[in-house]
């Protein structure tokens, strides 16, 4: 019963240790609101490449809750550090739709191959992302999965037709975003 416990946490292990490099290489870099904002979006899809590796899908919920924690962050600095918050915001809901119809074409032209999670999923983390960080996101992501997706279909190991898991890129390419931008 334990080791069942241990072993579906274990995964969750490097979470605190990439949080705590981000913190450690963008301190200078970032104030208050965007760190708490990328740590907040870092912990989400973090937890969704799990799930998604795991069960292959993104579960609404954890979506949802995304959305719930940036609507937390953003509402209170609204009144606090409202010229700050308003280009939070402003950058925020353009790297939302930015997200969401890029994605949504993918959706609707691969007809199945990217699911209505990844769909979510991304375009909510726009929200944080905002429209100078989803683009390299999705691009990074996107080629990553590509890259992947050659080396597994090169050695046999995937067809042509098989599914993969896409988050688990996008959380790279989140990363690769927000160490280097």
């Amino acid at each position: 019963m334990k080791d069942d416990k241990m072993k579906k946490l274990l995964p969750y292990a490097g979470l605190p240790v990439l949080l705590a490099v981000f913190v450690l290489v963008k301190r200078q870099n970032l104030d208050g609101t965007r760190m708490l904002m990328r740590a907040v979006l870092l912990s989400f899809v973090y937890a969704a490449s799990v799930t998604d590796i795991r069960e292959k899908i993104v579960p609404n919920r954890l979506v949802g809750l995304e959305l719930l924690a940036w609507l937390l962050i953003m509402l209170p600095q609204l009144f606090m550090r409202t010229e700050d918050a308003l280009v939070l915001l402003v950058s925020g809901l353009v790297g939302f739709g930015i997200a969401a119809v890029v994605f949504l074409a993918v959706y609707y032209t691969s007809r199945g191959g990217l699911g209505g999670g990844d769909v979510k999923l991304m375009a909510v983390s726009g929200l944080y992302l905002g429209y100078n960080g989803v683009l390299p996101t999705m691009l990074y992501g996107s080629v990553l999965a590509a890259i992947m997706a050659g080396i597994l279909i090169l050695f046999k190991k995937m067809g042509r037709k098989d599914s993969f898991p896409l988050v688990p890129f996008l959380f790279a390419g989140m990363v690769l975003t927000l160490f280097f931008q």
